[in-house]
């Protein structure tokens, strides 16, 4: 189960660091620049614990799928990015995918 968690840390990370490579303006602003890195170096810490036990196709699936579902929802909040029905459905298409690793998949850590 701790490496679920750790999976869980390392798509938060990778948000907040791809957010505040956002919010970094090119790297021109310190602390949203400090955050990206931190945000990646602390993402890519735990995804490397997560792949202790869970597989890497598995873990990457669902490190990318929800790090593209919850940075789009930040950019829709913090940024004013819109999100369009497409947007919306191909989100549900990902949610949809990482449901179906984590409960019919065999290959992955349950």
């Amino acid at each position: 189960m701790k490496y679920w968690l750790f999976l869980g840390i390392a798509i938060v990370a990778e948000v907040v660091g791809t957010s505040s490579l956002k919010a970094s303006e090119g790297f021109t602003r310190f602390w949203p620049s400090l955050l990206v890195v931190a945000g990646y170096a602390l993402a890519f810490y735990f995804l490397s614990l997560t792949l202790k036990a869970i597989p890497v196709g598995t873990a990457y699936a669902i490190w990318a799928g929800l790090g593209i579902v919850l940075i789009s929802l930040v950019g829709w909040w913090l940024f004013d990015q819109k999100l369009d029905a497409a947007t919306l459905l191909g989100m549900g298409l990902i949610i949809t995918g990482v449901i179906v690793i984590n409960v019919f998949s065999k290959v992955g850590v349950h």
